[in-house]
């Protein structure tokens, strides 16, 4: 197998593309950046493992199902959004794999057999993947949100990458609802959110030394707008796990997406 990139995608808000807005191109761009993603990959992936901002647990946790439901875990949204569908199968051997990993680099991982795929992974993909014919693994995130962990994580799974496995973040990287429900209340209007913090991310991810990407995102909440932009992380640690992956290859962003007042970016290595 041609060895894959490593990938951070927005996932936008609960079922966006999937209903209707106002105004109606609210997450046209998303879309489309999403729609054309797989063209952008050397190859069709032999596998999925997607970490999402939607499951955290006491100790990286990952999924082993044949066959994942879907776990619609958001609420208030139109009735057809919870009829959706993503049929994309497991692989058994792939999370053994990654359980494999993890424990051998000193993180301890359970195994979860009864969790679907959260609204993280099955929105965007369905997108993404609309035949749903590539096997896929969540991966939890760790409670504690620890950066240097999550960049560890992704280093212990880099191997993966020689073997055809494409390694998804999914998260947003500004994530203040409180602000982003304002500004779609108000219809957007005003200044941009995310703006100093989206700039200082672009210029961390993309670092050719990557002891020196890895470094400032270790430290990323220290950084301009930070903590605007992510009251709290779990949305960001993610793209952690995904520079940990990356090894040396240096990052682009592949998308500066402005949307509910808010500037979302994704990020691609390799």
């Amino acid at each position: 197998m041609t060895r894959m990139p490593t990938v951070f995608i927005p996932h936008g808000g609960g079922p966006c593309f999937f209903m209707d807005w106002n105004p109606s191109d609210t997450w046209d761009r998303h879309r489309a950046f999403l729609e054309a993603f797989p063209a952008s990959l050397p190859e069709k992936p032999k596998a999925l493992l997607v970490i999402s901002g939607h499951w955290e647990e006491q100790q990286f946790t990952v999924q082993k199902n044949t066959a994942p439901p879907l776990l619609f875990d958001y609420g208030g949204f139109p009735p057809h959004t919870y009829e959706l569908t993503w049929p994309a199968p497991g692989d058994t051997a792939l999370s053994d794999k990654v359980k494999s990993l993890l424990d051998g680099a000193g993180f301890p991982t359970n195994i979860e057999t009864a969790r679907g795929y959260d609204h993280g992974v099955f929105i965007p993909l369905k997108v993404a993947f609309p035949e749903a014919d590539i096997p896929c693994v969540q991966l939890s995130l760790r409670s504690d949100l620890d950066p240097e962990a999550h960049l560890a994580v992704g280093r212990a799974l880099a191997p993966l990458r020689d073997e055809g496995v494409l390694i998804i973040g999914s998260g947003n990287t500004y994530h203040n609802m409180q602000k982003m429900m304002r500004a779609m209340q108000g219809g957007a209007t005003g200044a941009l959110n995310g703006v100093e913090f989206d700039r200082w991310l672009g210029d961390a991810t993309t670092r050719s030394d990557p002891a020196e990407r890895d470094q400032m995102l270790a430290q990323w909440a220290t950084a301009p707008g930070a903590r605007d932009a992510n009251p709290r992380e779990e949305h960001l640690i993610p793209l952690h796990v995904v520079a940990g992956a990356a090894g040396d290859d240096t990052g682009v962003k592949t998308l500066e997406d402005h949307v509910l007042g808010a500037v979302e970016s994704a990020f691609a290595f390799g």
